[in-house]
This record gives structure tokens, sequence and C-alpha cells, in this order.
């Protein structure tokens, strides 16, 4: 990646406002709820739909955006961390899916960069995995259930214990 590419990435980005965020409810582990609320992210921007999740306004945009920015930045949840990448999990498999380019406008800008797509997707692997252990099969259920038809499968991690 070269500053050219970090910085069309990041005009993107700010072009784009943060719709990726739009009704995302991202899942909390207990760790990661942990780390929010020791940051100062208020308790009443939590809520439990199956599982521990933020909020969203009544127009859909994530509690946490402010001016189209993520005021948790430095400790946002690791799906955020993981876009445009998402997963479900499947048996004994964690599905890694990449959004399209309807979602996420940075997805053309990442596929035609292939050591910006592996860095990130890496990133979003390791993320997803450590969100995957802190959650119980019954929120995994209940995450599983959110359709998200604007994706390619990328990738099938294996996974030692069954879910489903």
């Amino acid at each position: 990646m070269t500053e050219n590419w970090l910085l069309r990435a990041e005009a993107i980005c700010m072009a784009c406002g943060g719709h990726c965020c739009d009704e995302a409810h991202p899942p909390i582990t207990r760790d990661r709820y942990q780390s929010l609320i020791a940051a100062g992210i208020p308790d009443t921007c939590f809520e439990h739909e199956g599982y521990l999740r933020l909020r969203a306004r009544p127009d859909g945009t994530c509690i946490l955006m402010k001016e189209q920015k993520c005021t948790c930045h430095a400790v946002k949840p690791e799906t955020c961390r993981a876009g445009p990448f998402t997963f479900d999990v499947e048996g004994e498999r964690i599905r890694i899916f990449l959004k399209h380019a309807s979602i996420c406008p940075l997805v053309p800008l990442l596929k035609e960069e292939p050591a910006a797509f592996r860095l990130q997707y890496e990133r979003a692997a390791e993320n997803i995995v450590h969100l995957v252990t802190g959650l119980s099969g019954t929120e995994i259920e209940a995450i599983n259930r959110i359709e998200e038809p604007e994706t390619e499968l990328v990738a099938e991690l294996p996974w030692g214990q069954r879910f489903l």
C-alpha cells in the first residue's frame, strides 16, 4: 500500500460518511462491553435483541456516530474493525463474506490492491474469530439470522467447536 492508496481510501471513507454503520447493530462480547464502558460509553447505548449490541438512532445511524465519525474508534466492536468483511457461523466453520460496493464504496479500491485486501482480510479474520470466541451459541444463532444479501463468500475458516 502506498501513501497515495491510503489517501484515496481515506477520501472514499470520508465521502461515504459511515453508511456501513447504518442499521449495523454490531455484536458486543462481554469483554468489549467492559472496554466500551471503561472508555466512557454509557450503558444506555446498548441493547439485547438476541445478542448484546449497540443501539441505532431512529434514523438507523449507529448511536456512537457523531458528525459522520465513529466516537469509539479506539475500542470499537470487532465487526466494525472487520469491515467491509462480515461473517456467519455454519457448523464447524466461520464463513467470511465481503460486502459489495453498494454497501461499502471502499471495496473496489481494496480489490485493486491485493496487498491491502490481504491485510484487511487478515485483520478482519482475526477480529471475527475473537468475536465468535466471546459469543454464546444462542447469540451466534441470532446473528446468523441477520440477512446480508449484498455480500460474497471469500473464505471459510475451520472452527473446532460446533455451535449449531
